[in-house]
């Protein structure tokens, strides 16, 4: 039986590329194809696919969003994460929300097409390098891994650096021309993203990250 899949990457070259080696598999047909995460949604809703193969960095939306948002709307699509990134940080979120596989960019084709059968099949999968990662990342004398910036939505970012330059919620929405309610709920996201707990080690992070200035 083959496997109808979604491609979603903002990159078309390397679309255009993924979807000639993939269809020429006898058990996968490209059921379509987004170059952004806020068309994913609206694409799956046009097509019946099995499986959605899935880069973090998107435009409008990131992968780690956009899985959420499928695993509510689309539970019966599965989720292949297909990235540059390596960093622990991303494939934590990326299984968190919602991806039964996470393979690398600079992975082979045979390991894309172990994770996409393997998904089908209702197995999880991870890449060989991802694996390494993840094995790495238990050993007790491993460094303390800062997550990356671009772990948030540049709505995120944007209240991140508001909150780090001591701008109180009712300021921040009144800048933003949002509720105060929804700037505490970017807070809470933000700190449940970035592992933090205070405004303090917020304005840290954002110091480091360059946000604000010391």
């Amino acid at each position: 039986m083959s496997m109808r899949i979604l491609l979603a990457d903002d990159h078309r070259m390397f679309r255009e590329a993924l979807r000639g080696l993939l269809a020429s598999e006898p058990d996968i047909v490209i059921a379509g194809e987004v170059g952004s995460g806020e068309d994913v949604p609206s694409a799956l809703a046009r097509t019946v696919a099995d499986l959605l193969v899935l880069d973090i960095s998107l435009p409008g939306r990131n992968g780690i969003e956009v899985a959420t948002q499928v695993r509510r709307l689309f539970p019966k699509v599965r989720i292949v994460a297909l990235t540059g990134h390596a960093e622990k940080v991303f494939v934590d979120e990326m299984l968190k929300a919602g991806a039964m596989a996470y393979v690398l960019k600079s992975a082979g084709l045979d390991e894309l097409l172990g994770a996409l059968r393997a998904v089908a099949a209702g197995r999880r999968f991870l890449s060989t390098d991802v694996l390494d990662t993840m094995l790495d990342g238990i050993q007790p004398d491993a460094p303390c891994e800062t997550p990356p910036l671009s772990l948030l939505t540049p709505r995120e970012q944007e209240i991140l650096h508001f909150l780090a330059s001591g701008q109180r919620g009712t300021d921040i929405a009144r800048s933003l021309d949002i509720s105060a309610a929804t700037v505490e709920v970017h807070r809470r996201n933000i700190k449940g993203k970035l592992g933090l707990r205070t405004t303090a080690e917020l304005t840290r992070y954002a110091v480091r990250a360059g946000l604000i200035s010391a």
